[in-house]
C-alpha cells in the first residue's frame, strides 16, 4: 500500500495521468522532500517492476487509478518502498489482500514447499493459485528465479 500511495502522489499533485521521469522524481524529491533524486529514481524502478507504472511513449503512466488510493494527509513513505519484493513477498501480499490470514498462508506455503520439494517462491505461487488468487507477477518472478538456479 505504501508504494501505491507513494506512486499516486505525483500524479495527483500534477493532476495528470502521465508524467515524465523528471517530473515524477522532482515531485518525490524536491517538492515533497521524501527522497533524494537517486532514491526517487529507485522508486520508479521498483514501481515499474511491480507493475504499478509503465512507460508509454517516454512517459510514466500509472497502471491503477491514483485518485482511488487513500492517502492520509500526514502520509510519508517509509524506506521499504525502495526495496523490491521477492516473489514470495508479492504472493503473500496478494494472499493477505484477498483475505487469507498471513499465518495460515505461510504455514500452507511451508507445507507445499516440503511436500512438493519447491522453492519458497514457487510454493507461494502454487498456494495462491489453488485459492484463485492472481499472482501473475510473482509467478513470473518465481519462474525466472528457478531458471537462474538451474
Amino acid at each position: 500500500m505504501s508504494l501505491e500511495a507513494t506512486v499516486a502522489v505525483p500524479f495527483r499533485q500534477e493532476g495528470r495521468d502521465q508524467l515524465g521521469d523528471g517530473e515524477f522524481v522532482v515531485a518525490l524529491s524536491l517538492d515533497r522532500d521524501w527522497f533524494s533524486p537517486d532514491q526517487a529514481k529507485r522508486v520508479v524502478d521498483v514501481a515499474l517492476g511491480r507493475g504499478l507504472l509503465a512507460r508509454e511513449e517516454g512517459k510514466l503512466v500509472a497502471q491503477f487509478d491514483p485518485e482511488e488510493i487513500t492517502i492520509p494527509e500526514e502520509f510519508v513513505p517509509d524506506a521499504d518502498v525502495l526495496r523490491e519484493q521477492s516473489a514470495f513477498e508479492q504472493a503473500l501480499e496478494k494472499l493477505t489482500t484477498a483475505g487469507v490470514e498471513k499465518q495460515e498462508a505461510v504455514a500452507g506455503i511451508n507445507v507445499l514447499q516440503r511436500e512438493l520439494g519447491l522453492t519458497i517462491e514457487a510454493a507461494a505461487v502454487v498456494y495462491a493459485r489453488r485459492r484463485d488468487v492472481d499472482v501473475g507477477e510473482a509467478a513470473v518472478a518465481a519462474r525466472e528465479k528457478l531458471l537462474e538456479e538451474r
